[in-house]
């Protein structure tokens, strides 16, 4: 069940804090269920190499979350994940091929 997915012992921790409260089990869910469309993290702060991607994804009960990784190497390495607020969903949405 998507053995791709890389889960740093930092990043798992913050997924546990109150303001995330996010299970591992929900972002693997996220990823399944998605159609395959990531925007690309343009903010400044977040900057990787390469860049960050982030889509909003629907867990197996109906929470839609917001996941942000990197893919590299053939891997996907988590970088966070919690609700997705309504300006997210709204930027999603309004971005995503129809």
């Amino acid at each position: 069940m998507l053995e791709n997915l890389i889960i740093a012992p930092d990043i798992r921790e913050k997924l546990l804090r109150p303001d995330h409260n996010v299970k591992e089990d929900e972002v693997r869910e996220c990823f399944l269920n998605h159609d395959g469309f990531y925007l690309e993290d343009d903010e400044e702060e977040h900057q990787t190499d390469p860049r960050s991607e982030w889509f909003v994804g629907e867990t197996d009960r109906g929470r839609l979350l917001k996941i942000i990784f990197v893919f590299r190497d053939g891997n996907l390495f988590l970088k966070s994940a919690y609700d997705a607020n309504a300006k997210t969903q709204r930027i999603y949405n309004d971005l995503k091929p129809k």
